[in-house]
C-alpha cells in the first residue's frame, strides 16, 4: 500500500505556503534579515540571549539553550563570544558543579537597554497607523498564534469577569466550533446569541456571573506591559451562571441556578480549565444562596458530561429531539449544593 507524504495534501501544502508566507512578510518588516539587529553590535540570536539572561538571572546554560531551542554547542559559541566582550559572565553552579549559571554583567546590562528601548519604539512605530480597534485585532491575533502554537502551554490561567467584547467572542466561538467538531447549523448561533443578550440586559450581579478564563504570562513585569496583572491572553474559555427560569410559566424557579455556555478552547483542553470554570460556578452559586444548580446539554459531548459528573452532578433526564440541523439527545443535568 502506498502512503502519501503530507505535502502530497494539497490543503496541507497551501496551508504550509501561507505560514511560509506570514513569516517572509514579518521577519522582513521587523528587520531580522540583517545581520546585526535594529542598527545594534549585535546579531538576533546575541540580542535573544541578552534578553533572556536579563529577565532570568542565573539562567544555566542547559536550560538557555532549551528555552531559545539552540543547539549546545552554537549557544557555548555565542556566549563565549559575549563573555569575550564582558557582557556576560559564567560562573559554577554552587548546587551543581557540571553546570555554569550566567548573569549579565553591568557592561551587559547598559548594552542591551538601547536595543530594548529601540524594539519597543520599532513596535510602537508597527501599531500607530492602526486604530484602536484594530490595534486590538492585531494583539490578539499574535496571543492566539502563540497559544496555538506554544504546546507548553506556559504561562497561569485565571478567571475573571466579562468585558466589552468577551460575549461577542463567545457567540463566534460557539458557533464556530459546534459547527467544526458537530456540524451544527446557525440556528445554534442564534440561540447562543440570544443567551448572551439576555445576559446582558437582564444581569442581577448578586445571583449572576460570567468568567472568561485565560492565561497571562508571569515573566513579563508591569512595566515591560503595562498591566499590573500581568499580560493577559486570549481568552481559553468561557462559562455562565445565571438564575434559573421555569420556561412554561417565564418565572425564575426559587433556589435553583442554571450553569450555560461552558466552553474550552481546543488548544486549552486538557489542562483543567474545564473543571477551573464549574467549580467557580459551584463557589459562587453557594455563596449566592441557590440550593442547586442545573444545566442542559447533549448526550454527544462526551468530554462534558464527564466533567459534570465528576463535579457531583446527576443526569436527572434525557429526551431526543432535532436542533441545529441533527439529531440529538438532550440531558438535564443536576447538582444539590
Amino acid at each position: 500500500m502506498n502512503h502519501a507524504s503530507p505535502s502530497a495534501d494539497p490543503t496541507s501544502a497551501n496551508r504550509a505556503a501561507t505560514l511560509r508566507a506570514f513569516n517572509r512578510f514579518y521577519t522582513r518588516r521587523i528587520g531580522v534579515l540583517q545581520d546585526r539587529l535594529l542598527a545594534s553590535s549585535f546579531s538576533l540570536p546575541e540580542s535573544r540571549v541578552l534578553w533572556e539572561l536579563a529577565h532570568t538571572p542565573g539562567l544555566t546554560a542547559t536550560a538557555l539553550a532549551e528555552t531559545l531551542q539552540l543547539d549546545a554547542g552554537y549557544l557555548s559559541r555565542l556566549v563565549a563570544g559575549l563573555r569575550e566582550r564582558k557582557l556576560v559572565k559564567a560562573e559554577r553552579a554552587a548546587h551543581d558543579g557540571r553546570q555554569t549559571l550566567l548573569t549579565l554583567t553591568l557592561a551587559g546590562q547598559r548594552a542591551l537597554a538601547p536595543l530594548e528601548q529601540r524594539a519597543q519604539a520599532q513596535m510602537s512605530a508597527l501599531l500607530a497607523p492602526l486604530s484602536e480597534s484594530e490595534q486590538q485585532e492585531l494583539l490578539y491575533a499574535a496571543q492566539r498564534i502563540e497559544s496555538l502554537l506554544d504546546r507548553r502551554q506556559t504561562g497561569t490561567v485565571r478567571l475573571r469577569g466579562l468585558r466589552p467584547g468577551d460575549v461577542g467572542w463567545m457567540i463566534s466561538r460557539h458557533a464556530a466550533l459546534y459547527a467544526q467538531e458537530h456540524g451544527w447549523d446557525a440556528r445554534f448561533e442564534a440561540m447562543v446569541a440570544r443567551i448572551g443578550a439576555d445576559y446582558i440586559d437582564h444581569l442581577d450581579p448578586r445571583r449572576e456571573c460570567a468568567w472568561i478564563a485565560e492565561r497571562i504570562d508571569t515573566s513579563l513585569t508591569p512595566e515591560a506591559t503595562g498591566d499590573t496583572a500581568h499580560a493577559p491572553g486570549p481568552p481559553l474559555g468561557c462559562v455562565f451562571l445565571v438564575q434559573a427560569q421555569d420556561e412554561t410559566r417565564g418565572q425564575p424557579e426559587p433556589g435553583v441556578a442554571q450553569l450555560r455556555l461552558l466552553i474550552v478552547e481546543p488548544a486549552a483542553r486538557g489542562l483543567g480549565i474545564g473543571k477551573q470554570l464549574v467549580d467557580e460556578c459551584t463557589r459562587f452559586a453557594r455563596a449566592a444562596g441557590y440550593e442547586r444548580i442545573r444545566l442542559w446539554t447533549n448526550s454527544i459531548l462526551i468530554p462534558a458530561r464527564a466533567l459534570y459528573a465528576q463535579a457531583g452532578y446527576k443526569l436527572i433526564a434525557s429526551e431526543p429531539h432535532e436542533s441545529f440541523g441533527q439529531r440529538l439527545v438532550g440531558e438535564t443535568w443536576e447538582l444539590r449544593l
